[in-house]
């Protein structure tokens, strides 16, 4: 995810899976489509790969992104524009070995052509080469590290979510006009390496002094308490973290535990907050404040819509990486509308020309080099009824990666 370790080991394994499986660019074509990519006009079937995780430590995210992908074709009737689409469903898993094994198989054995998904950054770095080789569009919902479409950028890769820098930059910008003096703690690894520069940047422009960096080691920590003790020590006025899933959980309850909450108040990511995190922190979480590109709360007509849809079908809140995939089905959509083919040149080419993509739950957004530019909010944990909810503070404005 935005959280998916890309430490030096796993991105050699990922890089030596690559190598050995990567030669896919003789994958078939869909009805309505030749053998060069060109459409014949008709419509026809697409073959779309979601790659999402289907077991371990990443599943509650892959199963709102399934939901999402399902509820929308549902509410289409299972077509873009003129073609049918149809669904091969793959098994990310938790390690990049698993993720590229499982977009290997869509392109390989399943033919499809159109990749969307994608949870671990660590996934989408490994899978670049084989993506670029079968010339096949790949739309990510998720993995959020910086070179995705930056210094790696491909052609054919696009996201509907974030860079993990921007998701943090506005929260630092927003705090320097607040506070002098703030402490920064990420896992180490490089979702949470990205995320504290994002910060650092943002908040040391605006005049802000970092006074503490820590770093505990990511999938090992479960006693916070040693670098709770440095926050304290510190002399900071402000604690900003990047922490998501299990590590999210821990560390909002410790740091209530040890009494920092109404001392030195706690800023992070969105993904602190994020989903079921939340509901497992409970009052521990209560007054956190993280950035994000979406919220439950967001007063829009798209976002209550889709909320509404959302729990009548599922029983269930939708979260910002169901939003990410619905709308990943909808850029499709609108590019499927006026592609000249199903080829990866020409749904990249319908890509970039979509526009603003003006009814997301998210708000309006739009691709600024493969990415989203997007507005970011100010979210803080409120009690509404029995649930806890991220509540919208304020618009932080829009940036790009």
């Amino acid at each position: 995810m935005s959280g998916s370790a890309i430490n030096r080991r796993q991105l050699l394994g990922v890089l030596g899976a690559v190598g050995a499986g990567a030669a896919v660019g003789g994958c078939g074509s869909s009805v309505g489509e030749g053998d060069d990519g060109t459409s014949d006009g008709g419509g026809g079937e697409v073959k779309v790969g979601l790659v999402v995780p289907q077991a371990g430590v990443y599943a509650p995210l892959g199963t709102d992104m399934q939901r999402a992908w399902d509820l929308w074709l549902e509410r289409e009737g299972d077509t873009f524009g003129d073609y049918t689409i149809a669904t091969a469903t793959a098994d990310e898993g938790e390690t990049p070995q698993t993720g590229v094994a499982a977009v290997q198989q869509l392109l390989q054995r399943d033919q499809v052509d159109i990749l969307v998904g994608i949870v671990s950054s660590a996934t989408a770095l490994g899978v670049a080469d084989m993506v670029n080789e079968a010339q096949k569009v790949l739309i990510i919902a998720n993995a959020g590290a910086n070179d995705i479409t930056g210094a790696a950028r491909s052609p054919y890769i696009w996201r509907t979510s974030f860079t993990n820098s921007q998701v943090a930059a506005p929260m630092g910008e927003h705090l320097s006009g607040t506070v002098a003096t703030a402490y920064v703690i990420a896992s180490d690894y490089a979702a949470g390496a990205e995320a504290i520069a994002g910060f650092r940047d943002g908040f040391t422009s605006g005049g802000g002094e970092v006074v503490g960096e820590s770093n505990p080691p990511f999938g090992q920590t479960q006693d916070y308490q040693p670098f709770i003790s440095q926050i304290q020590a510190s002399g900071a006025e402000a604690t900003f973290c990047f922490f998501a899933g299990a590590e999210a959980v821990a560390f909002v309850e410790q740091y209530a535990q040890f009494g920092l909450s109404s001392q030195i108040p706690l800023y992070g990511s969105g993904f602190l907050t994020e989903g079921g995190v939340l509901e497992a922190q409970g009052d521990a979480a209560l007054g956190v404040q993280t950035t994000l590109h979406y919220s439950i709360e967001l007063d829009n007509a798209a976002n209550q819509e889709f909320r509404t849809a959302y729990e009548e079908k599922y029983g269930a809140a939708p979260t910002v990486y169901a939003v990410q995939t619905w709308d990943a089905a909808n850029v499709l959509s609108r590019a499927l509308r006026t592609a000249t083919g199903l080829g990866g040149d020409a749904v990249g080419a319908a890509l970039g020309s979509i526009g603003t993509i003006d009814d997301s739950p998210r708000g309006p957004w739009s691709f600024d080099g493969q990415s989203p530019r997007q507005a970011f909010y100010l979210r803080q944990v409120e009690q509404r009824g029995d649930a806890l909810v991220n509540a919208v503070v304020s618009d932080l404005g829009e940036s790009s990666q």
